[in-house]
């Protein structure tokens, strides 16, 4: 973590700069570590993004201080971007699917957004229409379309790979990331691919979830419980480049709700489904190095915990599996 010494003038100097912890349940000899994107002031991941996409529309004309940004986003995203957004002189405008976490739509709100709820049974891509219909109502209004722009993946190359590349000097054998837009791991692993081709990158997601039909695989569509990763429509994935990936592993929910327990119980980690579902991939790769099952220019896997259970805690991620509301 950043050591702030001096006084900073706006919230927007906190993001990045987030810890990378050692995740204690993997193989000794091909470490695990996490990035912990709790830690940035909207608490989670999508603060990067907030930031690096709105500051570039900005600086290219996109949408013009005092414009309103739109936004899909099933939450985190939509916490980044009003974040940033007041700071930066916009208005915020964010369409969430009924389902997810009501935390965090409280939490845009509270950063004076605006939240227009759709049906959950419409999916994201009828928020993503929701989203147009809306910014060409309005004028000077842009929807910086995160599953699409890539700006989302800039971000991380440009911020959350660097920090990675310097807390271990370079020495990354693999890259493992959950996938909801896809934006955080082709970040990551373009900049590790560029600095090393045999970089093994491997994309998580959900079982239920579609994925792996970019490797053509057929894939039952099935609701899941695990929140922030995954999709039912891959055509709305357009930052996921499949030559930059080695696997596609999809995690069962049962897996994902006891790792989130064994975060908390053991390693003091207060981290959401989609870091258990990223935790559980990494040490499965850290494994097959260890085991030569897979090849790794170096003996060390990172991913990233995207963002805290406290922000499901209504949804019972640390009651029962049974108990648990995907």
């Amino acid at each position: 973590m950043t050591d702030h010494r001096e006084p900073l003038s706006s919230v927007l100097e906190t993001i990045g700069e987030t810890p990378l912890v050692e995740v204690h349940d993997a193989p000794e000899a091909v470490p695990v570590y996490a990035k912990l994107e709790s830690f940035n002031p909207g608490a989670s991941i999508k603060d990067r993004i907030g930031k690096y996409m709105l500051e570039r529309m900005l600086e290219r004309g996109d949408v013009g201080e005092g414009g309103t940004v739109i936004e899909p986003t099933a939450g985190n995203t939509g916490i980044g971007l009003a974040v940033a957004a007041k700071q930066l002189g916009l208005n915020a405008v964010f369409v969430v699917p009924e389902r997810f976490s009501v935390e965090k739509q409280q939490i845009m709100r509270a950063l004076g957004a605006e939240v227009v709820n759709t049906p959950s049974d419409d999916g994201m891509g009828f928020a993503i229409e929701r989203a147009h219909q809306i910014a060409d109502e309005l004028d000077d209004a842009v929807v910086p379309q995160q599953f699409s722009n890539p700006l989302n993946a800039e971000a991380h190359y440009e911020t959350t790979a660097p920090e990675i590349d310097e807390a271990l000097d370079g020495e990354v054998g693999a890259v493992v990331a959950g996938c909801g837009t896809g934006g955080t791991l082709m970040g990551i692993a373009r900049y590790f691919r560029e600095r090393d081709p045999d970089t093994h990158v491997t994309a998580v997601e959900p079982a239920g979830s579609a994925y792996r039909e970019f490797l053509g695989e057929d894939v039952d569509h099935e609701a899941y419980k695990t929140e922030g990763i995954g999709t039912h429509d891959i055509d709305t994935n357009e930052l996921f480049d499949p030559d930059l990936v080695d696997d596609i592993w999809a995690i069962d929910d049962r897996e994902v709700h006891a790792e989130m327990g064994r975060l908390a119980a053991e390693e003091g980690h207060l981290a959401a489904s989609s870091s258990a579902a990223n935790a559980l991939a990494a040490k499965r790769v850290a494994r097959g190095i260890r085991d030569g099952e897979i090849d790794a220019p170096h003996d060390a896997v990172v991913t990233v915990f995207p963002d805290s259970s406290e922000r499901y805690l209504s949804k019972g991620v640390y009651r029962s599996f049974e108990e648990w509301e995907g």
